[in-house]
């Protein structure tokens, strides 16, 4: 088992600000507004040598607006059950406050190694107040700031001090995930649901109440014995809708979610038609270039007024662009069809990962173009098309040589990337096209 060190505080004492600190990315949304963190967030991490997930969790004591209170609780009490360390944080600026009090009650059930975090302290002369919070009754306060980067080594010294001794099973160093799955759509689609259908736990929240889920927030899982990694993403909503930073942040995380992503899942909402948000997810997911697949969910609801091929022709028919990409029918709540869905996007990643060699690559050009004469240039001379080589992978990049590449329209680019896709290994994923003019190495070549 992987040591977690869960960090637990009222709101507002700087929690995500710290998680963010500990282990160097912005991964935590972090605002003054009270509530914003709601699920855990985990993260793996490598801290001297030794591996640990770090967990951040929502502010104890706070009741929040939309009803999600015992919802939050839950999560909380989930990651102090499976800690091997905690970092009691409180906020040297305001003193011990009497929900400090009630957060220190709470922990001392749970019987694990405690670290007293007095964040805030931007400056020594801040220090003094911190011996205050010693009456919580767990010894002298680690005095840090998170903001201003003061202690973080001896943060992580109290934290390895405190961790139990390794056991033969944890990994010898932070290993990735051998897939990782971005869950984007707009708001209640089903995300979370499926989430925790993988997890086989509830993992992230879940509730009826649009915006629910806020940050990105990474699960792994494993599936017939591999690790995958899950990327729950806030549901998005309109541009125009969107009236405040956390909204902001949201958007921003999701999109970094796709990019971030290995394969990415697209929900849909079986009972509701696609919308703006849908397209403009899509719009992104085709910018990034990233194998996809459309995962209709609550299909249990609805099968029998709509059938599967009508749902499919709608959506070729709104993502032209898209014709390649797989569709599945899934009911998340029951768990129907989402290990399919996983081995489709196995599917989609092997396919993104392939490497074809160049003489085969250079016959199908070759075929397409007997088949099919690429446009003259504005003199009216046939454009030359010589070559083409695979240069990467996720995406699978092919580059042309041609005599007169701006001549080569968008229609005929798109007529070669289909021949391409038809006849090599890439048959669900984007491809990436380029036609470049003979280099001087080529003509060298020639003469």
């Amino acid at each position: 088992m992987i040591p977690q060190v869960v960090i637990v505080g009222r709101p507002n004492v700087g929690k995500s600000t710290l998680f963010n600190w500990l282990i160097e990315k912005r991964i935590a949304i972090e605002d003054p507004t009270e509530g914003v963190t709601r699920d855990r967030l985990v993260q793996r991490v490598e801290l001297d040598g030794r591996v640990m997930e770090l967990v951040d969790t929502g502010g104890m004591g706070f009741d929040d607006p939309d009803g999600l209170t015992a919802l939050i609780d839950r999560q909380i009490e989930a990651g102090l059950a499976s800690a091997a360390v905690v970092l009691f944080i409180v906020d040297v600026r305001s003193g011990p406050l009497a929900a400090d009090v009630e957060v220190a009650r709470r922990i001392r059930k749970f019987g694990c190694p405690v670290v007293l975090v007095a964040n805030k302290a931007d400056g020594p002369k801040l220090d003094p107040q911190a011996h205050e919070f010693a009456a919580l009754g767990y010894g002298a306060p680690l005095i840090v700031s998170a903001r201003e980067n003061r202690n973080r080594v001896t943060l992580v010294d109290a934290i390895l001090e405190r961790l139990p001794e390794p056991t033969g099973d944890e990994p010898e160093s932070a290993d990735l995930p051998e897939m990782k799955l971005a869950m984007v759509g707009r708001r209640n689609v089903g995300k979370s649901t499926f989430v925790n259908s993988l997890a086989h736990e509830e993992r992230v929240i879940t509730s009826p109440i649009a915006g629910t889920t806020r940050d990105s927030i990474d699960v792994r899982f494993e599936v017939d014995g591999r690790a995958f990694l899950a990327i729950d993403t806030p549901g998005l909503r309109r541009s125009k809708s969107r009236k405040t930073d956390v909204d902001f942040y949201s958007t921003h995380r999701a999109q970094r979610s796709v990019r971030r992503a290995d394969v990415v899942l697209l929900f849909f909402d079986a009972s509701e038609p696609i919308g703006k948000v849908d397209k403009q997810l899509a719009d992104t997911i085709t910018e990034e270039a990233k194998p996809v697949v459309f995962v209709v969910n609550k299909w249990d609801l609805y099968a029998a007024d709509v059938k599967k091929q009508e749902w499919e022709e709608y959506l070729r028919d709104t993502f032209r662009t898209m014709p390649w990409a797989p569709v599945a029918f899934v009911t998340a709540t029951k768990g129907r069809n989402v290990k399919a869905v996983i081995d489709t996007a196995q599917r989609l990643y092997r396919q993104s990962r392939e490497r074809t060699p160049t003489a085969r690559l250079n016959t199908v050009l070759r075929q397409a173009v007997e088949a099919n004469r690429p446009p003259a240039d504005s003199r009216g001379r046939p454009v030359r098309l010589y070559y083409a080589t695979q240069v990467e992978v996720a995406p699978p990049t092919i580059v042309i040589s041609a005599s007169a590449p701006r001549s080569l329209s968008d229609p005929y680019r798109r007529y070669l990337l289909n021949a391409f896709r038809k006849e090599l290994p890439f048959h669900e994923v984007p491809i990436r096209l380029y036609v470049r003019g003979k280099t001087s190495a080529d003509k060298a070549k020639d003469e």
